[in-house]
């Protein structure tokens, strides 16, 4: 049976999805972009602090199933733009210091206009 998983410390849904589901062993997470979710808004501008937005979103909602980002196996990123490559790495590597197996890929366009967006899997165990 899957779980719902919800907090107000990270952007709301801006379509007909959830935050996160549990599922067994597992949390999946949806693609997180760099809403504020104090002003509802992309405030943060540049790779950087878009990228520091992102992750600070997805540590609510880890923190919201009782997870951290110890926890997480796999991520998915995308990048509006790969030669922010080197620059988006800076960031994530601080957050996922335990190295979960990664793809990134370049997108031709993503929601709000944003230059990033990470989705996440992480094991409960």
């Amino acid at each position: 049976m899957s779980e719902i998983i919800y907090t107000h410390s990270a952007p709301d849904a801006i379509g007909p999805y959830s935050q996160a589901v549990k599922s067994g062993l597992f949390l999946f997470t949806s693609g997180q972009i760099a809403i504020d979710p104090a002003t509802g808004n992309v405030d943060a501008q540049g790779i950087e602090a878009q990228t520091e937005q992102i992750c600070k979103n997805l540590s609510a909602v880890l923190d919201a199933a009782g997870l951290s980002f110890g926890n997480v196996v796999k991520t998915t990123c995308f990048l509006a733009d790969m030669n922010d490559f080197g620059k988006f790495n800076e960031v994530y590597g601080r957050y996922f210091v335990s190295k979960p197996a990664r793809s990134c890929v370049e997108a031709s366009k993503l929601p709000k206009g944003v230059l990033a967006e990470i989705e996440l899997i992480a094991a409960f165990e």
